[in-house]
């Protein structure tokens, strides 16, 4: 796994080109795919960035590392899309009551699920059709989630549970899964 730096000069030069338009989100790669987190100013970006990162610090989910916050570039890479930190802010993330803070971070990450905080179509059993996005013509599994709400068990629960099937008792014990919601694998192999 590349990890970047700050220490000046630890970059490759060119490393942290922009690749793709810049979007106003926050990244966090958690095992081998990012998590890439949407939504209004104020919404609490950064806050599941940093607690995802202490949740993989924590054992609660794999391994954790900042890919950006605030602002990534995306780019298709074949049927995926890669995630990167904006230059001028790579390893850098806002904690909010202690101002702006350096992290550990990787440089780029395959996209493997994405939560949309604020999210108007946030209901309590989601619809297929919006627990999925298309970003680029990708389609990636999603988690919108409803002001107020937590984020952070959702997203939890759906890297570390996998879904129920009609042979399956819903009342019975959570199935315990290395994988997502959506998909065992998808959202972190």
């Amino acid at each position: 796994m590349s990890q970047g730096s700050l220490k000046e000069g630890s970059l490759e030069e060119g490393s942290l080109n922009e690749v793709g338009p810049s979007v106003h989100a926050s990244a966090v790669k958690i095992g081998q795919r990012a998590v890439l987190i949407r939504g209004p100013s104020g919404s609490g970006k950064s806050r599941l960035a940093f607690d995802l990162i202490m949740a993989g610090r924590s054992g609660v989910v794999e391994r954790a590392v900042l890919v950006g916050d605030d602002r990534v570039h995306l780019a298709t890479v074949g049927d995926e899309i890669e995630v990167r930190p904006a230059p001028v802010l790579a390893g850098l993330i806002e904690i909010r009551g202690l101002g702006i803070r350096r992290c550990d971070f990787v440089e780029h990450a395959t996209v493997g699920l994405v939560v949309d905080l604020d999210a108007a179509d946030a209901e309590r059993l989601p619809a297929t059709d919006s627990l999925k996005t298309l970003i680029s013509g990708v389609e990636i599994p999603r988690i919108p989630v409803g002001r107020g709400y937590s984020p952070l068990p959702l997203v939890v629960a759906a890297l570390t549970t996998t879904k129920s099937s009609s042979s399956v008792n819903p009342s019975g014990d959570c199935l315990k899964g290395n994988g997502n919601h959506m998909n065992p694998t998808i959202a972190t192999e």
